[in-house]
């Protein structure tokens, strides 16, 4: 009797394991065919950057692959909005899901630039924190480190590069990488970062820091051994400057070891 009643309860348990498979599998169904009823996009912050908005995603995926309001979650190709989002150059990430209430999340974070180069023909763009590549807006510039002088760089319209990778072509042949490494130093020094902005490249691929206050500048070479030359410069400012006018000097070269040369500007 005892073996009955316990072949009895595994039937029942096993009818109950049945029965809730087939609710949840009928409501997992019922719930593919929900159609979406709204989008709602989440933007994650970057810094004080402003080239797109949670609404302009949003208008972005209403019009991006076809029709998404009204449209049954199970008929909706994710990631192709995904795909189409994060095609935006000024669009890091973007990741597409819906929950069974008929809403689409949007989950996206922008680029970060850190500095903006500018070719010697006038034409450029932006890199952002991680190396990518991205072109300029033409209703928002980002407030950023600029690279100007004896520039050629290739990187204006074309899709994202990160210059960073060594796996570009392109990029292994430009000062881009230099550039990224140059700016990324400096912006991790909030004084080098409020001093210095912007720096000049000349045709043997060197840079010169131009402060924001003054007319003394800089000269670091190409930008390998960047933190320890500025350590020379800190030093120089503070045991250097004191005893004499800053005013009196045109540039200071980093670019030797173990010394700072600092030449005098010309009387006029």
């Amino acid at each position: 009797m005892s073996r009955v009643k316990k072949t009895l309860r595994l039937a029942a348990k096993f009818a109950a394991a049945c029965a809730v498979i087939a609710v949840l599998g009928f409501v997992e169904q019922r719930g593919n065919n929900v159609p979406v009823r709204e989008v709602r996009v989440n933007l994650a912050p970057a810094g004080d950057v402003h080239f797109i908005d949670a609404e302009a995603l949003k208008l972005q995926v209403a019009t991006g692959t076809g029709p998404v309001i009204g449209t049954p979650v199970n008929k909706l190709d994710e990631t192709a909005i995904e795909q189409h989002l994060r095609a935006i150059p000024c669009v890091a990430e973007a990741d597409v899901y819906h929950t069974m209430d008929g809403v689409l999340h949007v989950n996206a974070r922008q680029r970060e630039p850190i500095v903006r180069v500018v070719n010697a023909d006038g034409t450029g763009f932006y890199i952002d924190k991680e190396g990518w590549t991205m072109p300029l807006d033409p209703n928002y510039t980002a407030r950023v480190m600029v690279v100007t002088g004896m520039l050629q760089e290739p990187f204006g319209m074309q899709a994202p590069v990160n210059v960073t990778s060594g796996n570009d072509s392109l990029a292994m042949h430009s000062h881009c990488a230099a550039i990224h490494a140059l700016a990324t130093t400096l912006r991790k020094n909030p004084f080098w970062s409020a001093l210095f902005g912007q720096a000049v490249v000349d045709a043997q691929g060197e840079f010169t820091l131009v402060p924001n206050v003054g007319m003394m500048q800089v000269r670091v070479g190409d930008g390998s051994h960047l933190a320890q030359r500025l350590d020379k410069l800190k030093l120089f400012y503070q045991q250097g400057l004191p005893q004499a006018d800053w005013r009196r000097y045109s540039t200071v070269d980093l670019r030797f070891d173990d010394q700072v040369v600092a030449t005098k500007r010309s009387p006029q």
